[in-house]
């Protein structure tokens, strides 16, 4: 097993979903087989007009023949695995390139960069992960230690910098870690607005008053990607969750007949009757998604 590098963008010639499978040709086969069951980053190139670069974790499960398209295979990802970076890594950072790996000896970028899926060092994915993932030094265990410590007490460090590494991994599966990540990206792709009334409300704190909300739930396999979320005021949150209140496919907003105040929740609705989406398209709401929440939440 190792690390990998997948290269995804959206929009591909291939049959992608990074939450779900990565469609490639037989010549990476062998690569992406050495990925099975370990974490691969999704990169966006720079070719890609608003490229995110680094932009997602996911851990691939399986692979298998695409029984769709003749020699072409399928990655298939571990459902609940895909994480949405809260932020995106670029390829060339302010202090250099963060994927060391596909430098050569002379320090240049190689071939291996142009590569769609390569191999990823534990240290690049280690760095690629501290960047994409941290918020406010709460990702990883802090480490409190002054630099100027003396150097026989630098060495009692490496221990403990091992179980910071080995809980990089572990975290990508903690759920409250993910639920915190999850809310950021959201909320920032929603510019901290409620999706259905339109309001931006900021705490005396300067923290914004809206949750994330995920359409289809996590408990039903709804993966942590925005295009599985909405910004919901507390309420709203409420009414969603309960099938009080959808989403047609092109966004507009529909309310239960079941409701036993509909007059107050269609007040509560921004004049529009269409839901805020965030500025990129592959940020908003799918379809797939939405079908479900009206399928199996939604009280019509």
């Amino acid at each position: 097993m190792t690390f990998g590098v997948f290269i995804h963008r959206s929009d591909s010639i291939y049959d992608d979903s990074p939450a779900e499978r990565y469609q490639f040709p037989r010549q990476y086969l062998t690569r992406v087989e050495q990925c099975i069951g370990d974490w691969i980053i999704y990169y966006e190139p720079s070719k890609v007009a608003d490229t995110r670069g680094y932009f997602a974790v996911a851990k691939v499960e399986q692979v298998i023949p695409d029984p769709t398209a003749k020699n072409m295979y399928l990655a298939l990802i571990e459902p609940g695995s895909y994480l949405d970076f809260v932020n995106p890594v670029p390829f060339n950072g302010p202090h250099g390139v963060v994927e060391l790996g596909v430098l050569n000896a002379e320090g240049r970028n190689s071939g291996r960069a142009q590569s769609a899926v390569r191999p990823l060092s534990p240290q690049d994915f280690n760095r690629i992960i501290d960047l994409g993932l941290a918020e406010d030094n709460s990702f990883l265990p802090r480490v409190d230690i002054e630099e100027s410590i003396a150097p026989t007490l630098r060495e009692e460090r490496s221990p403990f910098q091992f179980e910071v590494e080995r809980d990089r991994v572990a975290n990508l599966g903690s759920r409250f870690v993910r639920d915190r990540l999850f809310r950021r990206r959201v909320v920032e792709a929603y510019d901290c607005r409620c999706a259905i009334t339109g309001l931006k409300l900021i705490n005396g704190g300067g923290r914004a008053e809206v949750e994330a909300a995920h359409i289809k739930p996590v408990e039903k396999g709804g993966p942590d990607i925005v295009s599985n979320g909405l910004a919901l005021s507390g309420t709203v949150h409420w009414m969603f969750d309960r099938g009080l209140i959808s989403l047609k496919d092109d966004l507009g907003i529909l309310v239960s007949r079941q409701a036993n105040d509909p007059d107050s929740i269609r007040a509560m609705i921004n004049k529009n009757c269409i839901a805020l989406a965030p500025h990129r398209t592959a940020d908003r709401p799918h379809p797939a998604f939405l079908a479900w929440h009206r399928e199996h939440c939604f009280k019509n």
